[in-house]
């Protein structure tokens, strides 16, 4: 039986041959976080992460080590809303895909 694909490789190639992907999966992971859907917009981030800069590279830029960022994104990961938009302002400097918030009236 042949080896299926890492879900985070298949991720990663869409992103890098699909930029409108990897817009969507960002603008995704912050609307769930603005939802108040902090375990899918967590997920999200840490998959639009893993498939653009990497933690390495976000813990560089952040001045933090990897190992509490990983953390932080993990099933019990301390997500104060200071750390998650540190990182989301990384990761709009660094993909150069940046986010506009507006606001609508509800339905």
């Amino acid at each position: 039986m042949p080896s299926r694909p890492d879900f985070r490789d298949t991720v990663r190639a869409r992103s890098d041959r699909d930029p409108a992907f990897r817009e969507a999966l960002f603008q995704e992971a912050v609307s769930a976080l603005l939802r108040g859907e902090v375990d899918d917009g967590r997920a999200g981030l840490r998959a639009y992460i893993n498939a653009t800069i990497g933690f390495e590279a976000l813990s560089k830029a952040l001045g933090r080590p990897e190992k509490s960022l990983l953390r932080m994104f993990g099933p019990s990961g301390n997500r104060t809303a200071g750390n998650l938009l540190g990182v989301i302002r990384v990761l709009q400097t660094e993909t150069g895909v940046h986010l506009e918030v507006r606001a609508v009236a509800a339905e």
